[in-house]
């Protein structure tokens, strides 16, 4: 697997729709933009560590690690409940953190979760 990062920051509003404003006006100009790194940006500190838990690193990390042929597979990995292990799961994907694939196998539809990074960095614009 090549190795990619994922960007994790806190970015201030003004300084997001400062650089929205920035692309759309050498966009206007017929300009080239060069593609940013993809990533996740939360508006203060505060909100990034309730969305970023310690636990929900932990799943990044089980299912990067392990495979989990299903979001049951991994709750049961984790000894965690199915509900809470199936929201965060969700959570995540809503982030960009990790994909959800849809498989049918015997009849049955699962849910893969799926990691396609192997670190993440941490951004904090001073």
């Amino acid at each position: 697997m090549k190795v990619r990062n994922v960007t994790i920051g806190v970015k201030d509003v003004k300084d997001v729709l400062g650089e929205a404003k920035e692309v759309m006006e050498r966009l206007e100009r017929g300009e080239k933009v060069p593609r940013k790194k993809p990533g996740v940006y939360f508006d203060t500190l505060e909100t990034m560590r309730k969305a970023i838990t310690e636990e929900r690193v932990r799943i990044i990390r089980v299912i990067r690690i392990k495979h989990p042929a299903s979001v049951y597979e991994l709750a049961k990995m984790l000894h965690r409940n199915i509900k809470n292990v199936s929201d965060d799961v969700r959570y995540l994907a809503q982030l960009g953190l990790i994909e959800l694939e849809k498989v049918r196998t015997d009849g049955r539809e699962k849910t893969v979760p799926k990691v396609n990074y192997e670190k993440i960095r941490l951004e904090i614009a001073v």
